[in-house]
């Protein structure tokens, strides 16, 4: 048993590895005082982040994603959140058929989806709109929250609900102080989920964009394909942090509510 467990700390060790490495050469490749990616660099300088906010096109991209995000993240907590609901009234058979549907932006590849939204926008005249992307990156963030919301909704148990319907709540007070609280967590976590797919999302963004709906993915992308400067990570190293912000404010969050929950059940 122990030995299982060393071995699976050894394995989630080395994939954190795997993962944050590639970030310890990004901070200092955006701090460089050279003109080109180079490591180690061969000064220190904030001029690729002064570039970043002075340049229109890099200041209009980064508010882009940070206004797409924080419509597609109530958007998808919505329909992700009364198709959890849904889902759970349904027969088994319904709702593995319902659920596959809705969680098969994970599954298919995103390019394919992409196309789809790409070719349907097209003839709705939404291609190249900040509507049509923020539609578009709903689609996508919707499974991130319904994952996480049915998993709580069928740990929940019912009979609170029911009980507190029989002692003369109305069902909206029922929901309110009864349910929304015991699926809380899992809503968290989904708005987490949505607003950091929607903030990273390239591919359907790539498509949709247009004067006004280029997101900050999308001009790395271009910037890459034209004049390759360490403006792009300058660029990388924000889309780092703020992901990892949001996380951890979440994650902090939490932690004071299992505390508060600890002391209320002492």
């Amino acid at each position: 048993m122990k030995a299982g467990r060393s071995s699976l700390y050894a394995l989630v060790f080395l994939i954190a590895l795997l993962v944050t490495v590639p970030t310890l050469f990004l901070i200092p490749m955006s701090l460089s005082s050279g003109t080109t990616f180079q490591f180690p660099p061969p000064g220190l300088s904030g001029r690729w982040y002064q570039n970043l906010v002075e340049e229109p096109e890099w200041r209009a991209a980064a508010v882009t994603s940070l206004k797409v995000a924080a419509m597609v993240t109530p958007l998808a907590l919505v329909i992700g959140t009364c198709a959890a609901f849904g889902l759970l009234r349904l027969g088994r058979r319904l709702r593995t058929a319902g659920f596959t549907t809705l969680i098969s932006p994970l599954v298919v590849p995103h390019i394919l989806l992409a196309l789809a939204i790409y070719g349907t926008f097209l003839k709705l005249d939404l291609s190249g709109t900040l509507q049509g992307l923020v539609l578009g990156q709903t689609a996508l963030a919707v499974p991130f929250v319904l994952i996480p919301v049915l998993t709580r909704l069928q740990g929940y148990d019912r009979s609170m609900t029911s009980a507190a319907l029989s002692l003369g709540a109305s069902p909206l007070t029922a929901f309110r102080t009864v349910t929304l609280p015991l699926i809380l967590p899992g809503i968290a976590a989904g708005a987490v989920f949505a607003f950091v797919a929607s903030f990273d999302e390239l591919v359907v963004a790539l498509l949709l964009q247009g004067p006004g709906a280029t997101t900050l993915p999308v001009q790395m992308f271009n910037s890459v394909t034209e004049e390759a400067n360490p403006t792009i990570s300058a660029a990388s190293t924000i889309l780092v942090v703020v992901v990892s912000l949001v996380i951890l404010l979440v994650q902090l969050g939490w932690i004071r509510t299992d505390q508060k929950a600890g002391l209320h059940g002492h």
